[in-house]
Protein backbone atom coordinates (compact mmCIF):
# COMPACT_ATOMS: atom_id res chain seq x y z
CA UNK A 1 0.00 0.00 0.00
CA UNK A 2 0.75 3.82 -0.66
CA UNK A 3 -0.36 6.56 1.75
CA UNK A 4 0.29 10.14 -0.42
CA UNK A 5 0.31 12.92 2.70
CA UNK A 6 1.58 15.68 3.83
CA UNK A 7 3.31 15.56 6.93
CA UNK A 8 1.30 18.86 8.74
CA UNK A 9 -1.97 17.35 7.10
CA UNK A 10 -4.32 16.82 9.63
CA UNK A 11 -5.99 14.21 7.68
CA UNK A 12 -3.14 12.35 6.80
CA UNK A 13 -1.61 12.18 10.50
CA UNK A 14 -5.26 10.20 11.45
CA UNK A 15 -4.94 7.67 8.72
CA UNK A 16 -0.79 7.64 9.75
CA UNK A 17 -1.90 6.96 13.47
CA UNK A 18 -4.97 4.31 12.65
CA UNK A 19 -2.28 2.42 10.33
CA UNK A 20 0.52 2.38 13.24
CA UNK A 21 -2.43 0.96 15.94
CA UNK A 22 -3.00 -1.83 13.29
CA UNK A 23 0.49 -2.61 12.66
CA UNK A 24 0.43 -2.21 8.44
CA UNK A 25 3.36 -0.85 6.93
CA UNK A 26 2.73 1.56 3.72
CA UNK A 27 5.13 3.51 1.76
CA UNK A 28 4.74 7.14 2.23
CA UNK A 29 4.86 9.30 -0.87
CA UNK A 30 5.05 12.57 0.31
CA UNK A 31 2.58 15.40 -1.80
CA UNK A 32 3.93 18.57 -0.80
CA UNK A 33 1.09 21.45 -0.12
CA UNK A 34 3.17 24.31 -1.25
CA UNK A 35 5.44 23.49 -3.19
CA UNK A 36 5.50 23.88 -7.31
CA UNK A 37 2.42 25.96 -6.88
CA UNK A 38 0.96 22.78 -4.90
CA UNK A 39 1.79 19.52 -6.25
CA UNK A 40 -2.02 18.07 -5.17
CA UNK A 41 -2.97 20.13 -8.09
CA UNK A 42 -0.81 17.78 -10.59
CA UNK A 43 -2.24 16.01 -13.01
CA UNK A 44 -0.51 13.03 -11.96
CA UNK A 45 -1.91 13.77 -8.18
CA UNK A 46 -5.72 14.62 -9.65
CA UNK A 47 -5.61 10.96 -11.81
CA UNK A 48 -6.01 9.41 -8.14
CA UNK A 49 -7.48 12.01 -6.14
CA UNK A 50 -9.74 14.80 -7.94
CA UNK A 51 -10.39 16.58 -5.25
CA UNK A 52 -6.72 17.40 -4.92
CA UNK A 53 -6.60 16.88 -1.38
CA UNK A 54 -4.48 14.43 1.11
CA UNK A 55 -4.59 11.47 1.85
CA UNK A 56 -5.33 9.16 -0.95
CA UNK A 57 -4.31 4.99 0.27
CA UNK A 58 -3.53 3.38 -3.22
CA UNK A 59 -4.02 -0.30 -2.17
CA UNK A 60 -1.72 -3.41 -3.60
CA UNK A 61 -4.12 -3.66 -6.23
CA UNK A 62 -3.88 -0.07 -7.93
CA UNK A 63 -7.61 0.86 -6.36
CA UNK A 64 -7.31 4.33 -4.49
CA UNK A 65 -9.38 5.30 -1.56
CA UNK A 66 -9.72 9.15 -0.36
CA UNK A 67 -10.84 10.45 2.44
CA UNK A 68 -9.41 10.00 5.91
CA UNK A 69 -12.32 8.73 7.86
CA UNK A 70 -13.24 6.61 4.95
CA UNK A 71 -10.07 5.04 5.14
CA UNK A 72 -9.68 4.60 8.37
CA UNK A 73 -13.46 2.81 8.54
CA UNK A 74 -11.92 0.44 5.86
CA UNK A 75 -8.48 -0.44 8.00
CA UNK A 76 -10.96 -1.40 10.42
CA UNK A 77 -13.15 -3.91 8.07
CA UNK A 78 -9.95 -5.17 7.10
CA UNK A 79 -8.11 -5.36 10.04
CA UNK A 80 -10.32 -5.66 12.84
CA UNK A 81 -7.87 -5.67 15.49
CA UNK A 82 -7.40 -3.41 17.59
CA UNK A 83 -11.26 -2.25 16.94
CA UNK A 84 -11.28 1.86 16.42
CA UNK A 85 -14.96 1.74 15.67
CA UNK A 86 -16.44 0.25 19.15
CA UNK A 87 -18.91 -3.32 18.07
CA UNK A 88 -21.78 -1.45 20.74
CA UNK A 89 -23.97 0.41 18.33
CA UNK A 90 -24.75 3.35 20.24
CA UNK A 91 -20.98 3.55 21.24
CA UNK A 92 -19.82 3.38 17.23
CA UNK A 93 -22.09 6.25 16.96
CA UNK A 94 -20.54 8.85 19.72
CA UNK A 95 -17.39 7.96 18.35
CA UNK A 96 -18.20 8.97 14.87
CA UNK A 97 -20.00 11.84 16.39
CA UNK A 98 -16.81 12.84 18.02
CA UNK A 99 -14.69 12.05 15.04
CA UNK A 100 -17.10 14.10 12.53
CA UNK A 101 -17.30 17.21 14.68
CA UNK A 102 -13.88 17.51 14.01
CA UNK A 103 -13.34 16.26 10.75
CA UNK A 104 -16.70 17.88 9.23
CA UNK A 105 -16.97 21.00 12.14
CA UNK A 106 -13.29 22.15 12.76
CA UNK A 107 -11.41 21.02 9.87
CA UNK A 108 -13.37 22.12 6.95
CA UNK A 109 -13.25 26.34 7.94
CA UNK A 110 -9.96 25.66 9.31
CA UNK A 111 -7.49 23.62 6.40
CA UNK A 112 -4.60 25.47 4.35
CA UNK A 113 -7.02 26.56 1.29
CA UNK A 114 -9.35 28.20 3.86
CA UNK A 115 -7.16 30.39 5.26
CA UNK A 116 -5.47 31.53 2.27
CA UNK A 117 -8.53 32.67 0.85
CA UNK A 118 -9.67 34.17 4.03
CA UNK A 119 -5.90 36.13 3.28
CA UNK A 120 -5.67 36.49 -0.64
CA UNK A 121 -8.74 36.95 -1.91
CA UNK A 122 -10.99 38.35 0.91
CA UNK A 123 -7.77 40.40 2.02
CA UNK A 124 -8.32 39.47 6.04
CA UNK A 125 -5.32 40.55 7.46
CA UNK A 126 -2.90 37.99 9.92
CA UNK A 127 -4.81 38.73 13.21
CA UNK A 128 -7.99 37.96 11.39
CA UNK A 129 -7.35 35.22 10.43
CA UNK A 130 -6.10 33.59 13.38
CA UNK A 131 -8.96 35.37 15.42
CA UNK A 132 -10.91 32.75 12.64
CA UNK A 133 -9.13 29.76 13.55
CA UNK A 134 -9.30 30.06 17.34
CA UNK A 135 -13.07 30.43 17.22
CA UNK A 136 -13.49 27.86 15.24
CA UNK A 137 -11.49 25.64 17.05
CA UNK A 138 -12.49 26.49 20.59
CA UNK A 139 -16.01 28.00 20.42
CA UNK A 140 -17.15 25.32 17.19
CA UNK A 141 -15.07 22.56 17.86
CA UNK A 142 -13.51 21.94 20.93
CA UNK A 143 -15.51 23.23 23.98
CA UNK A 144 -18.76 21.28 22.64
CA UNK A 145 -16.29 18.47 22.25
CA UNK A 146 -15.10 18.42 25.89
CA UNK A 147 -18.72 18.02 27.01
CA UNK A 148 -19.47 15.13 24.84
CA UNK A 149 -16.39 13.13 26.44
CA UNK A 150 -17.39 10.66 29.33
CA UNK A 151 -14.28 11.30 30.72
CA UNK A 152 -12.15 8.16 30.15
CA UNK A 153 -8.60 7.79 29.73
CA UNK A 154 -8.90 8.44 26.26
CA UNK A 155 -12.05 9.69 24.44
CA UNK A 156 -14.20 6.75 24.68
CA UNK A 157 -13.37 3.67 27.44
CA UNK A 158 -9.57 2.84 27.88
CA UNK A 159 -8.44 2.09 24.31
CA UNK A 160 -8.03 4.95 21.46
CA UNK A 161 -10.44 4.92 19.04
CA UNK A 162 -11.59 7.06 15.52
CA UNK A 163 -12.13 9.82 17.88
CA UNK A 164 -8.59 9.96 19.05
CA UNK A 165 -7.24 9.13 15.43
CA UNK A 166 -8.77 12.40 15.01
CA UNK A 167 -8.38 14.48 18.16
CA UNK A 168 -4.50 14.64 18.38
CA UNK A 169 -4.28 15.90 14.74
CA UNK A 170 -6.51 18.65 15.95
CA UNK A 171 -4.19 19.46 19.11
CA UNK A 172 -1.11 19.32 17.12
CA UNK A 173 -2.81 22.20 14.97
CA UNK A 174 -3.83 24.02 18.13
CA UNK A 175 -0.65 24.02 19.50
CA UNK A 176 0.88 25.47 16.32
CA UNK A 177 -1.21 28.01 16.24
CA UNK A 178 -0.78 28.49 20.06
CA UNK A 179 -4.26 28.30 20.85
CA UNK A 180 -4.74 27.46 24.83
CA UNK A 181 -7.05 24.58 25.51
CA UNK A 182 -5.77 23.60 28.98
CA UNK A 183 -9.39 24.14 30.47
CA UNK A 184 -10.97 21.06 28.66
CA UNK A 185 -9.82 18.24 31.58
CA UNK A 186 -11.28 15.33 29.36
CA UNK A 187 -9.38 16.62 26.01
CA UNK A 188 -5.94 16.54 27.70
CA UNK A 189 -6.20 13.45 29.54
CA UNK A 190 -6.63 11.94 26.23
CA UNK A 191 -4.10 13.25 24.56
CA UNK A 192 -1.46 12.20 27.70
CA UNK A 193 -3.21 8.77 27.33
CA UNK A 194 -2.56 8.84 23.55
CA UNK A 195 0.92 9.97 23.97
CA UNK A 196 2.16 6.94 25.64
CA UNK A 197 1.05 5.10 22.80
CA UNK A 198 4.25 3.97 20.16
CA UNK A 199 1.44 4.30 17.27
CA UNK A 200 0.65 8.32 18.05
CA UNK A 201 4.42 8.88 18.34
CA UNK A 202 5.37 7.41 15.29
CA UNK A 203 2.62 9.73 13.37
CA UNK A 204 3.45 12.86 14.39
CA UNK A 205 4.47 15.47 11.48
CA UNK A 206 7.69 15.82 12.97
CA UNK A 207 8.59 11.86 12.00
CA UNK A 208 7.39 11.78 8.64
CA UNK A 209 10.26 11.52 5.96
CA UNK A 210 8.96 15.40 4.23
CA UNK A 211 8.77 16.77 7.71
CA UNK A 212 10.38 20.14 7.56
Amino acid sequence: MRLYGYFRSSAAYRVRIALNLKGLEVEHVPVHLLKDGGQQLQPAYLSRNPQAIVPSLELDDGTVLTQSLAIIEYLDEVRPEPRLIPADPVLAAKVRAVALAIACEIHPVNNLRVLNYLKGQLGHSEEDVQEWYRHWLLKGGLEPIEEMLPGDDFCFGNAPTLADCCLIPQLFNARRYKVDYDHLPKIMQAEASCRGLPAFEAAHPSHQPDAQ
